[in-house]
């Protein structure tokens, strides 16, 4: 048998004499093949032919019709075919179909069960299932194992975090290990583009700007400044922020503070919703956000949508 023929004939016989048995109507029929996966640009014609003329077919005629063509497609109506036999075996209410065909039919459904369980051209869709079942099986293995990565790494950002909280001596080094904390953070999350960098003055007159990171998610580029101080961010050092988001065409900001902001910062940013998009997170709720092991990426969109629908820059999460 050619390998595009994958049902032997006895069985496609049987698939003939039964389908009919089991569909009252010749449109019931059609409807039995589109259930099982065929399109209905494969059974166009018969349909159309069934609209001008419906004497010219009978229900064995579309039946065959049907089955041969799937039968001819190869590899790519297999879940098709397999489908096809799969609704047979398995068909149980027989008070469907005709009362005179009623008997006739189980009789046919019995014997195509007994087929398919010894024909060896149905080892290759048992070994297909089989393929499947284990492709599946790799996939559900490979997102555990990035979930538990992607865990591991959020559990290693805490606890590099809580360390940060013993170094009041030293707060420059602090904040220096602030910055790779957090950006170790978002790159857990798949959503770092670049950690901190700098641009200096090709004139040699040393560094123009400095960033702390950068990020992208729902399609947008975010600068992030991170400040670790003792009193709530004030408008002199979210100004710095503001300017360079200001400086560069569709780029929105974050700014991560340890202490909270000051009212007047929280108003300056503010008015600068109405040309830029910022949003205000405190360090406090990034330490709540890894204790609860909630979501980064819907944390950033409810903040963003505080910032861009209420006009409330400072929206605080702590749930």
């Amino acid at each position: 048998m050619a390998d595009i023929y994958h049902y032997p004939p006895d069985v496609l016989n049987l698939l003939v004499d039964t389908i009919p048995l089991l569909c009252r109507s010749k449109n019931d029929i059609l409807v039995f093949f589109r259930g099982a996966g065929v399109s209905d640009g494969e059974m166009s014609d018969l349909s159309l032919q069934l609209k001008t003329n419906r004497e010219s077919l009978n229900k064995y005629e579309i039946t065959r019709t049907m089955i041969q063509r799937v039968n001819e497609k190869g590899d790519s109506h297999l879940k098709a075919r397999r489908e096809i036999v799969k609704r047979v075996v398995e068909f149980e209410d027989f008070s469907t179909c005709w009362p005179n065909d009623q008997l006739k039919a189980k009789g046919l459904v019995g014997e195509l069960r007994r087929v398919v369980n010894v024909k060896d051209s149905f080892t290759r869709m048992a070994k297909e299932r089989e393929r499947e079942k284990q492709f599946n099986s790799e996939i559900r293995q490979q997102e555990i194992e990035a979930k538990k990565k992607k865990g591991n790494a959020i559990e290693q950002v805490k606890n590099d975090l809580y360390a940060l909280f013993s170094m009041e001596n030293d707060p420059q080094k602090r904040g220096k290990q602030l910055e790779k904390v957090l950006n170790s953070f978002f790159q857990a999350y798949d959503i770092l583009i670049r950690e901190d960098f700098r641009r200096v003055d090709p004139e040699g007159a040393g560094v123009l700007e400095q960033i702390d990171g950068v990020i992208e998610f729902s399609g947008h580029i975010y600068l992030i400044e991170m400040k670790w101080v003792k009193e709530p961010i004030g408008v002199d050092k979210l100004a710095q922020h503001l300017v360079r988001i200001y400086g560069r065409h569709d780029v929105r900001g974050l700014f991560i503070a340890a202490n909270g902001y000051s009212d007047t910062a929280i108003s300056s940013c503010r008015e600068a919703l109405a040309q830029k998009t910022i949003a205000l997170i405190s360090l406090h709720e990034i330490v709540r956000l890894l204790e609860q092991q909630n979501d980064l990426i819907e944390f950033l969109k409810r903040k963003v949508e505080a910032a861009t629908v209420d006009k409330n820059p400072y929206f605080e999460i702590l749930n």
